[in-house]
């Protein structure tokens, strides 16, 4: 400032003089307001954290989710037999021949049973990711495998029973060449037994429980929490328009007793 121009403060009286704005100190953590122009800091509400369930009482939550969702396996094997159509058969001295030569009907039974038990495997994942939220991880992944295949399982014993007893009855009564439906069943899955005592599953009877693995673990990748459960963040930074200034403010009122201007 060059020695002829005048300082604001100089020429007012002691009393009219502005005291210097202190600064005002940020908060710890918090970016400060000038290093971001037409921005403005929103630290926003906080956000619960989930605790950890103790280890025992996950895999017990854990073993009564997996039972759960095997017991559900009932409801599947029935909408399985209704809608897999019975193959039609021929009884001859011999027991039972198909009806017609290459029939479409143990075809038809496995691709239901395969979309049915795919579709129950994806909404059984996504159920207990979002109803058991503090079992996200390898446990919440393991009950749902675990109950998928369970109901699966119960799934095909529960639809190939239903009408067996009628089919069995007629097998061993009923006279040669006379016609009736066979109940459905699995002819690209089962159990075998390995060296006679290790039952070991195989085909279609897998894949409720491969949907559900899958689906949970692209849920778990797709997470925008490490710990696959709600975790406090930070504010954002709430940008302002920058383009636009602001008004400018009044000016004030001249103060009682100010000198006017001078006249010459």
């Amino acid at each position: 400032m060059s020695p002829d121009t005048p300082e604001p403060d100089r020429d007012r009286p002691v009393g009219d003089r502005q005291a210097p704005t202190p600064p005002v100190a940020a908060e710890p953590g918090a970016a400060h307001p000038e290093s971001f122009p037409g921005t403005w800091y929103d630290p926003g509400p906080p956000v619960p954290v989930e605790p950890e369930l103790p280890r025992g009482r996950a895999l017990r939550r854990a073993a009564l989710a997996a039972l759960v969702v095997t017991v559900l396996g009932v409801p599947l094997g029935l909408l399985w037999t209704a809608l897999a159509p019975d193959t039609p058969v021929r009884k001859v001295a011999e027991g039972a021949v198909y009806a017609e030569p290459q029939p479409e009907q143990p075809i038809a039974a496995d691709g239901w049973f395969s979309l049915l038990g795919l579709g129950f495997g994806v909404l059984v994942a996504l159920g207990l990711w979002f109803a058991l939220r503090r079992l996200r991880g390898p446990v919440g992944l393991a009950a749902a495998a675990l109950g998928a295949f369970g109901a699966a399982v119960v799934a095909w014993q529960v639809g190939r029973r239903i009408g067996l007893d009628t089919y069995q009855r007629l097998l061993a009564t009923a006279p040669d060449g006379q016609a009736f439906g066979k109940p459905v069943d699995l002819r690209a899955g089962g159990v075998d037994l390995v060296l006679g005592v290790l039952p070991v599953p195989h085909g279609n009877l897998l894949l409720p429980a491969f949907g559900a693995a899958v689906t949970y673990t692209l849920l778990a990748g797709w997470s925008r929490w490490p710990s696959l459960r709600p975790e406090p963040e930070p504010g954002a930074l709430s940008w302002g328009s920058a383009a636009t200034p602001a008004p400018p403010a009044a000016p004030e009122p001249p103060a009682p007793g100010a000198a006017g201007s001078t006249r010459g």
